[in-house]
């Protein structure tokens, strides 16, 4: 331990104690045979507060919206066997959206590895394809060095989830402890300043442009490079879009915010993504999603400059012309000081007629929808959402239609504030995200968009919302379809709609009621915003608010697979 004598304590001690030196509050998780010495030592300290989920995936995915939400390193701990095999979807949708987390796993005994033991499986096979690292431990004297590795790595470079498998006898065993301090390791080294010459080539493209654009995605949260995204914006004027895993990156509401890009992104976004000169890319990865076919995207000449942290990101699936490795916020600032030392500024005239384009292209009013129905339509329900929590709301979703209105309907302007699964596209995730964020910050207005698909997914964990009285409001647009299955079906099926259609659904209210919550069904679109804001008065209670949606509605615009960004099908 820093600053203090070396002492003896068994590797559950150690365990607790770097978790403990590491500032950890919150692990997520849930108990088996292979962990219960480690379960006896948190039981015997209050510094770390464990949470009992119903299901490993649920422990891995709060864990996983701990980490999102608050810049921390989320802390997840399942027992051998099916306690890894049931959280690698948790794992994995972490590791496709850079989320630092330390994902601690129990193991047999080492002199039963490899004998086929009870509950036994080789958790870093397993784990190697979607993991950023994991370790075995098998040296009761390498536990503490290994954990202080694990986190070291989760959290520098481009984050993710790393695995700590610990046999059970690794766990009983007593060692001299003494936590580092810091941390060298030889073989990883992340970059953290951008090449200054590589900056001074990207200020002079950027103060070229006569039709600029600012791509970002994910890595601007990540990177806590908001406040200088938003500086950047301000000084020279260029329009900004966001990816799914972007939002919030960019204040919404601003006037140079084009609105979310990519398959169900904004019309004057896609266009001015398709049609600008000269594209500043930061912390994003230019992925399948986001850019249509990458043929079509190069029907349009322009020149790339790309920032991201991992040098492995770029020129991955497009080539650019300029690339900067290293950490976003730091590479902002000094594009940032470039630009306010550089002579003169961008073609003020050129920038004038790009944005009128761009106003014509808005003009367009991509997301409109049919206002005056006598059915529940999912956007108002979005909208009234963002407008009952004044905008300032934690929102969770699930993966589907909902996840997309909400993306497009709540207009986020602080990062941190959207969770979902964007690589991944993970089903089931939006309770348990908003179980961790609730948990990370108690006094929160946290909502769970979710859809009747995806919320029985990880219904169990209402019993753990229960448990530790979580006052989450979960908004069910509830269409009796897997929605976004179902609009797949609809454009590219012939109609066809195989196994889409849920015709065994619960009754929500009931459920939630048999939970111990507070149930409310509304199918009247003159009782949405009435339901929100009695849901959010009720601080202490969780509601689960069922709205029966317009069947046939689907997400707007659209670019179907395997066309380019302006190839939209709108409304």
């Amino acid at each position: 331990m820093s600053g203090s004598k070396i002492m003896q304590l068994s590797g559950a001690e150690i365990v607790v104690r770097c978790l403990q030196e590491e500032g950890i509050d919150h692990i997520f998780g849930y108990p088996g045979g292979a962990v219960l010495f480690l379960y006896d030592e948190l039981f015997k300290q209050d510094k770390v507060k464990h949470v009992l989920v119903r299901h490993e995936q649920a422990a891995v995915h709060a864990a996983d919206a701990y980490a999102r939400s608050t810049d921390k390193v989320g802390v997840a701990l399942v027992t051998s066997g099916p306690g890894v095999t049931n959280a690698i979807t948790g794992i994995a949708t972490a590791y496709m959206d850079s989320i630092p987390m330390v994902i601690l796993t129990g193991q047999v005994p080492t002199h039963a590895i490899g004998e086929d033991a009870f509950q036994e499986c080789d958790t870093v096979g397993i784990t190697r394809p979607c993991v950023k690292h994991n370790f075995l431990v098998k040296d009761i004297r390498d536990l503490a060095l290994t954990i202080k590795k694990a986190f070291y790595i989760a959290a520098t470079g481009r984050p993710g989830p790393v695995v700590v498998d610990i046999p059970k006898d690794i766990t009983a065993m007593k060692t001299d402890f003494e936590y580092p301090k810091s941390i060298a390791m030889r073989s990883y080294n992340p970059v953290v300043k951008g090449h200054a010459g590589q900056i001074k080539k990207a200020v002079k493209l950027l103060l070229e442009a006569k039709r600029p654009m600012i791509y970002t995605g994910g890595g601007v949260i990540l990177g806590d490079a908001s406040a200088e995204l938003a500086q950047l914006v301000k000084l020279i004027g260029f329009p900004c879009t966001n990816t799914l895993m972007g939002l919030g990156g960019f204040p919404a509401t601003d006037r140079h915010f084009l609105g979310m890009l990519g398959m169900h992104g904004t019309y004057e976004a896609n266009m001015a993504m398709q049609h600008c000169d000269v594209l500043l890319a930061v912390g994003a990865r230019f992925d399948d999603r986001v850019i249509g076919n990458p043929k079509h995207f190069f029907e349009q000449p322009r020149q790339i400059i790309h920032i991201d942290i991992d040098p492995a990101s770029i020129s991955k699936r497009v080539k650019v012309d300029v690339p900067v490795v290293g950490n976003v916020g730091e590479v902002l600032k000094e594009l940032i000081r470039q630009i306010e030392a550089a002579r003169g500024g961008p073609d003020k005239e050129a920038l004038k007629a790009w944005w009128t384009q761009i106003e014509q292209w808005r003009g367009r009013d991509c997301l409109k929808y049919d206002r005056s129905s006598a059915i529940i339509k999912p956007q108002f329900v979005i909208e009234k959402l963002y407008q009952v929590t004044k905008g300032d709301a934690f929102i969770t979703s699930d993966v589907g239609q909902h996840q997309m209105w909400a993306a497009q309907f709540y207009k986020f302007d602080k990062p941190r504030r959207w969770i979902n699964s964007g690589g991944l596209g993970t089903m089931g995730v939006g309770l348990p995200y908003a179980m961790g964020v609730q948990m990370a910050h108690p006094r929160a207005q946290v909502a769970c968009v979710t859809g009747e698909a995806s919320i029985q997914m990880c219904i169990q964990e209402l019993s753990t919302c229960k448990q530790y009285r979580l006052p989450l409001k979960l908004v069910n647009l509830n269409n009796r379809y897997m929605g976004m299955v179902r609009q797949w079906q609809e454009f590219f099926h012939g109609n066809r709609y195989s196994e889409s259609y849920m015709d065994a659904l619960p009754d929500f209210v009931k459920l939630a009621e048999s939970y111990g919550h507070v149930g409310m069904r509304i199918d009247k679109p003159a009782d949405v915003e009435p339901a929100l804001k009695e849901a959010f008065a009720r601080k202490k209670d969780l509601v689960f608010l069922d709205f029966i949606t317009d069947q046939t509605e689907n997400v707007f615009p659209m670019v179907p697979g395997g066309k380019g960004l302006s190839e939209m099908i709108l409304v």
